[in-house]
């Protein structure tokens, strides 16, 4: 007897149901639900240390998104986007908004507004947000402005509950960057996948 149309079954991804953002590279896009970057909502990368590949991951998107004629926040980046780099990758530099906030609380305010406004099409974010009632938050605020959110977090918080749709840690290899899915919608944790064109 087969089981019901409508049950899910662990060997299958959601992938017509969920909006997506094409990342840019086929093979991580077959193993994200919906084939790509979950569009709003919150997604975690995890990082040993910074520069190690994280930006060129997403340029892809964000440069499709940069032409939604809606804002690209970059809210306490560590280092400042470097501009010829961003307009190489297809990156519309008018649409990119930089945002230093002073102090930590004026920056988890400015990442709820940016997310809620409806004016962003994606925001990257590199402020501590451990506080799961605050992730929750930010996840709600990314559904409402139906906004691409993207959380730069130390490795070391891969353990604790997230409320991510997508955590993602990154290690780098001398094949270019390993992509571990720790978590997705619609599916288990998938095998890790080796980007060597980054």
């Amino acid at each position: 007897m087969g089981l019901h149309p409508q049950v899910w079954r662990a060997n299958e991804l959601l992938k017509a149901s969920l909006p997506a953002i094409p990342t840019g590279f086929a093979a991580l896009d077959e193993q994200l639900s919906g084939g790509g970057w979950p569009q709003g909502a919150l997604t975690e990368i995890l990082l040993s240390n910074e520069g190690i590949g994280e930006l060129r991951l997403l340029m892809p998107a964000l440069a499709q998104l940069s032409q939604q004629q809606r804002w690209l926040a970059w809210i306490a980046p560590p280092y400042i986007p470097y501009a010829p780099a961003l307009a190489a990758s297809g990156v519309d530099l008018s649409r990119v908004l930089l945002i230093h906030p002073r102090a930590n609380k004026d920056g988890l305010w400015a990442i709820e507004q940016a997310l809620r406004s409806g004016t962003c099409s994606a925001v990257m974010v590199w402020l501590a947000a451990n506080d799961q009632r605050l992730q929750r938050r930010l996840q709600l605020a990314a559904e409402a402005g139906h906004c691409a959110c993207f959380l730069f977090r130390d490795e070391r918080t891969a353990l604790r509950t997230s409320y991510a749709a997508l955590r993602l840690r990154l290690e780098a290899v001398n094949e270019g960057l390993k992509v571990h899915i720790l978590k997705r919608r619609g599916g288990w944790a998938g095998a890790p996948i080796v980007l060597s064109n980054l």
